[in-house]
């Protein structure tokens, strides 16, 4: 599966809100792509790719607002509910990790339950799978249809779909692994011909205009340097880049989902009506 090309306008965002650092808050919007690719599995007519949704809903009503996942699972069926989108039995979730803020907004970071998040999600679309964030804690619940991946490769509806969650760190603090088991991770997968491999941490890389788009670099040697005949698509979050898709060297394209969601289809979108991705 490869992306021929991204719309750069949205079709629709998610207004939340976003704790903008010293008590602040601030109303922020993630913005929702379409992409088209070559080809889909049968029985899917799109997957949504998202992560970093370190936010809030906007309040309605009397009750507290959720986090910005729980949202975004809603908003995306009551697109699917408009004709916008394909119907969420057919469509797969993919989930790169950061899904936390802190329930009163009064600081960035910490961490936190997102079992909400993967059940909203888990429980409108045919399945969700991906990786935890540094910033996630998933507490034991029922998980039909979850599938959270470390190291692991799934097959669902015949797409192989594998990730490494995390990033490289102290293996003493929460998602955090040290810098050669989650690169022999991330190896192995390549080995094991993933389709799809889902990283909270990716890649550095080029970007169109030549700038230096922030990443790992190591994990983008081990991306380029596997030499596989057939590369996966890397969906990755973390940090955040201007240009959300990156081909590296050897066809490894790599999908930039930080505080922003894509929606994959086939390419019943004329590419030609897309920006295509920039090749450094």
């Amino acid at each position: 599966m490869r992306i021929l090309a991204v719309d750069p306008t949205p079709f629709d965002a998610l207004p939340v809100l976003n704790a903008a650092g010293r008590g602040r808050i601030e109303a922020i919007s993630y913005p929702v792509h379409r992409a088209a690719v070559d080809r889909l599995p049968e029985g899917l007519d799109a997957i949504v790719a998202a992560a970093d949704l370190q936010a809030l809903e906007v309040p309605v009503g009397p009750y507290p607002p959720r986090l910005a996942g729980e949202a975004l699972a809603e908003r995306l069926v009551g697109l699917a509910e408009r004709g916008d989108l394909p119907r969420p039995e057919r469509t797969g979730v993919l989930l790169a990790g950061d899904l936390y803020t802190v329930p009163d907004l009064k600081r960035r970071g910490g961490a936190g339950d997102v079992a909400a998040v993967w059940a909203a999600f888990a429980g409108r679309f045919r399945w969700v799978a991906g990786v935890l964030g540094n910033h996630d804690v998933l507490a034991p619940r029922d998980r039909v249809g979850v599938h959270v991946l470390d190291g692991e490769a799934h097959a669902l509806d015949g797409l192989r779909v594998g990730g490494v969650a995390g990033i490289v760190g102290n293996p003493d603090r929460l998602n955090r692994q040290d810098a050669a088991t989650f690169l022999g991770k991330v190896e192995a997968l390549l080995l094991e011909d993933v389709d799809v491999l889902v990283l909270h941490e990716g890649p550095d890389a080029a970007g169109p205009d030549g700038a230096h788009l922030r990443g790992n670099p190591d994990v983008r040697g081990a991306l380029v340097g596997a030499g596989v005949p057939r590369p996966p698509l890397v969906v990755c979050g973390h940090t955040w880049w201007p240009a959300p898709l990156v081909e590296l060297a050897g066809g490894v394209q790599v999908l930039k989902v930080d505080a922003r969601v894509v929606v994959l289809q086939r390419d019943q979108i004329p590419p030609s009506a897309f920006r295509t991705a920039p090749t450094p």
